[in-house]
């Protein structure tokens, strides 16, 4: 099915881009189009005119800032994360997460921006991004604003950005402990997956604190604050018992929908499983830092 008619402009600049999706009618950004234009296809979305970004320069760049955070343009491509140099020195598990998105086609031409704006709970990216603690820099007629990528999500396939707002970056600091990620999948998306980042001194053996997300059992990824708290102050050599303690009660916690991918139990359980594997790589990689 060929999708209904629509009108097409490439702006050259943010601030065009913002005014074009913003004048008349329904526009909308499109970079990638791997969601978007199936959509539109299918008729499940209707626009009349796409807004084309892919020739605004800068919203592609990767890069390690001054402020020691790393900032990832939203048009960069699942590809171009995966290989990106300063991603693969400084969160290789985030570049191994974007070599293993979807299939060739959308990590060819997917967008991170797309991904997260999409709000599709079976994603990989955002569970990883909010327990990095990543900032979403979003630009409108009314300005920037900043937006933690725990709070992005509204709902199922629903954000908290506006229509006339563009994705331009997503920000966060350069980790100073092991990032892990693991999931477990049906298909091509996750049915669980659980993403885990410490923050250590540098030489040090304690870990001053941790953020835990679990994500694809409800409509965003969810913290395990009860592992998050037993960590914090803890030795390397402690997190495992320490974690096996906290656990039952953290997977307790967590909200989850039952679905095609399995019922509430069957999840927390791989919630469970996915932690401790990711633990175990983190212990390993303190243990050689």
């Amino acid at each position: 099915m060929l999708p209904s008619p629509f009108e097409f402009e490439r702006p050259s600049t943010i601030a065009g881009a913002v005014r074009a999706v913003g004048q008349s009618g329904d526009g909308m950004f499109y970079s990638g189009g791997t969601e978007l234009l199936l959509a539109m296809k299918m008729r499940v979305i209707h626009t009349d005119r796409l807004i084309d970004i892919k020739g605004i320069p800068g919203l592609d760049r990767i890069a390690l800032n001054d402020a020691n955070n790393i900032e990832i343009g939203a048009r960069c491509t699942h590809n171009k994360i995966a290989n990106d140099p300063v991603i693969r020195e400084y969160v290789p598990a985030l570049s191994s997460l974007c070599a293993n998105v979807a299939n060739v086609r959308v990590r060819s031409v997917g967008t991170i921006g797309g991904n997260l704006c999409f709000g599709e709970p079976h994603a990989d990216p955002l569970t990883m991004l909010a327990a990095l603690d990543a900032r979403l820099v979003l630009i409108g007629p009314s300005g920037t604003r900043v937006v933690h990528a725990d709070d992005f999500i509204r709902s199922e396939l629903e954000t908290v950005r506006e229509p006339d707002e563009l994705l331009t970056v997503i920000a966060f600091s350069r980790p100073t402990g092991p990032v892990t990620y693991r999931r477990f999948k049906h298909g091509e998306r996750p049915s669980v997956n659980v993403a885990m980042a410490w923050s250590l001194g540098v030489g040090e053996r304690t870990i001053k604190s941790a953020r835990v997300r679990v994500g694809a059992l409800g409509s965003r990824p969810q913290p395990l604050k009860a592992v998050e708290d037993t960590l914090q102050g803890i030795s390397v050599a402690e997190v495992r018992p320490a974690i096996e303690a906290a656990l039952p009660t953290a997977l307790d916690e967590l909200e989850v929908n039952e679905d095609r991918h399995g019922g509430a139990d069957y999840k927390r359980h791989l919630a469970g499983v996915l932690l401790l594997r990711n633990a175990d790589e983190a212990i390993a990689a303190a243990g050689s830092a």
